[in-house]
């Protein structure tokens, strides 16, 4: 039996209930990992061990009440889901501020618990002031506009900043924020309403090769365009990880919506093409791919862009953690470069173990499971498209940036999704969360007719 079917048995006071018990469960879990890591630094529980989980706690009870009232048939999974990686990235930078890792100025735990206080405010207004997520397919083309200008501004003079040889951020005196991951958001809102619009066009054949109906070539602008675009992020702001998320996430919500698997076969002939060419003309994008082809190359060690010390290091780290890892607190994180950020994933294994990040990706499958059922029972193409590209938007950045540092694939840059110490990333991602379970809420929404029915049969039962 379907979600949207079993809605009304299961009304939303009892749903309630239990995804409060599984928010509470999950805020346990992260107050256990963090005494675990003052027990092993110590000897002691931390001494602000209260005040993190009443604080952590506290943020997550507030996110509750919001989706108690505004999305009370949302999914129940989602916020416990997201609290539990939210809270144990915040634990693992504590056990790298208290172990000589070098930090990012201003990072710690407290800076850390505040942007997530941020996010979850982000997080309500979301829900509060976006009561219908179909509002958003009248604003396709604006949407288009907002995240195109986020993804240029870096690079205009004065504006943006270059950042271990990336220019991806944009500075206000001392505070940068990383423009890109909010542009995500708002080219998968346009995409889904541009393709809603046009998916039939898009969907039409044109000549067949062996097996395959290729895309008629007058179809191939849209494509062409955000190739382009993604190229040029790739060779302008040396991002070869928002380059890979924006035309990636592109190409499967075009498949998704015309069901044409040459729009998939086009999309990665054109930029292994774009960016094989890209790495003969330009060095700095050649040394990404010279360190990913022999990381064990002294050689590439110390290049100034990308050099393999730091992949390396995380290899050496996710070998001694082994399978089980050496536990919390008592593996060496702090020789692992930006441990903090990109590396946050091995620097984790080195002390969780091969079984802890099995774990922790299963948390992340789930997360994105969840969205993509949300997607199939969306009742609008427009919410089908959204949710879908929302969640893969989510998975293939994991994908990157774990394929990155376990050198699977060229290391792009990006963070780990709640994990990673960073604001904008993570304000980015709580905004996400906020509308896959707006949409969530309007997919497992009953019709009145059999909520009120629902209604009349507990009143007869009392």
């Amino acid at each position: 039996m379907s979600e949207v079917a079993e809605a009304p048995v299961l009304m939303p006071a009892k749903r309630r209930a239990a995804q409060l018990a599984m928010l509470a469960f999950a805020v346990v879990i992260v107050m256990a990992a963090y005494a675990n890591v003052g027990l092993a630094l110590d000897g002691q529980i931390p001494a602000g061990m209260l005040t993190y989980g009443l604080g952590l706690g506290g943020l997550m009870l507030a996110a509750y009440l919001v989706l108690a009232k505004f999305a009370p048939w949302a999914d129940p999974l989602i916020l416990p889901l997201v609290t539990l990686v939210n809270g144990l990235g915040l634990v693992m930078i504590y056990r790298l501020e208290n172990s000589g890792s070098k930090l990012q100025a201003g990072a710690s735990a407290t800076q850390q618990i505040i942007m997530t206080g941020i996010g979850v405010v982000l997080f309500a207004v979301t829900l509060i002031v976006l009561r219908d997520q179909r509002m958003l397919q009248r604003m396709t083309y604006t949407a288009g506009l907002i995240g195109v200008l986020l993804l240029i501004s870096p690079l205009i003079p004065g504006l943006g900043k270059e950042i271990n040889g990336a220019r991806i951020w944009i500075g206000f005196g001392p505070a940068t924020i990383q423009p890109a991951e909010f542009a995500k958001i708002a080219l998968v809102i346009f995409f889904a309403g541009y393709l809603v619009a046009k998916r039939d066009v898009l969907a039409l054949a044109g000549r067949r090769l062996l097996f395959i109906d290729l895309p008629r070539a007058r179809d191939l602008g849209p494509v062409l365009i955000t190739w382009g675009v993604s190229i040029g992020v790739l060779v302008l702001q040396k991002d070869l990880g928002s380059s890979l998320l924006l035309f990636g996430g592109f190409v499967i919500m075009l498949y998704v919506a015309t069901q044409r698997t040459s729009w998939v076969l086009i999309g990665v002939l054109l930029f292994v093409g774009g960016a094989w060419l890209a790495g003969q003309l330009f060095s700095h994008v050649g040394d990404r791919f010279d360190v990913w082809l022999d990381p064990g190359n002294q050689a590439y060690y110390d290049r100034p862009f990308g050099g393999s010390f730091q992949i390396m290091q995380g290899l050496f780290g996710l070998g001694a953690g082994g399978v089980m890892g050496t536990g919390l607190g008592q593996g060496h994180p702090e020789l692992i470069p930006l441990a903090f950020s990109d590396f946050i994933f091995p620097a984790t294994g080195e002390e969780i173990g091969l079984t802890g990040l099995m774990a922790l990706l299963m948390i992340y499958a789930l997360i994105v499971q969840r969205g993509l059922r949300t997607s199939l029972a969306a009742r609008d193409p427009f919410s089908k498209l959204l949710a879908g590209g929302l969640s893969f938007t989510l998975a293939w950045q994991v994908f990157i940036i774990v394929g990155g540092v376990t050198n699977l694939i060229p290391l792009t840059g990006l963070v780990t999704p709640f994990m990673s110490q960073g604001g904008s990333a993570l304000l980015a991602n709580w905004i996400l969360i906020a509308l896959l379970v707006r949409m969530s809420d309007a997919a497992r929404q009953p019709p009145p007719q059999a909520i009120q029915n629902e209604g009349m049969t507990q009143v007869f039962q009392r």
